[in-house]
């Protein structure tokens, strides 16, 4: 006997109408959303006695290389999670404040001296 080459319909009756759609896999398996995944490429503005800045959260796994911290001029090495910050009020606009942007440990960030430089 020949096999037919009709799509099969779904068991359940939840795939698509035209049978494809599910590709093999249940559709009920949805995945816990990792808040912290989803945040670390978004950008937030913080206020600060020496002005506006822009902080992005750096995870572990996306930091490839080694940069130099400007607050303890030491090494943050590739694998750790750090800050990338940049000014927002740069007195020659937004893209001169992006393209000075530093790499900054998260506890210099947050215990740094707001010395004016």
């Amino acid at each position: 006997m020949p096999r037919s080459n009709r799509p099969r319909r779904p068991v359940s009756g939840k795939g698509s109408a035209s049978g494809r759609g599910a590709g093999g896999k249940r559709s009920g398996d949805v995945p816990e959303l990792d808040l912290e995944r989803a945040r670390a490429g978004i950008a937030r503005r913080e206020s600060a006695p020496d002005g506006e800045w822009m902080v992005r959260t750096m995870t572990a796994k996306n930091a490839e290389k080694t940069y130099i911290c400007p607050e303890c001029s030491t090494a943050v090495l590739p694998g750790v999670a750090h800050l990338v910050v940049w000014k927002d009020d740069h007195l020659f606009g937004a893209a001169a404040g992006l393209s000075e942007r530093r790499h900054w440990h998260t506890n210099c960030w947050m215990t740094r001296s707001y010395r004016y430089r």
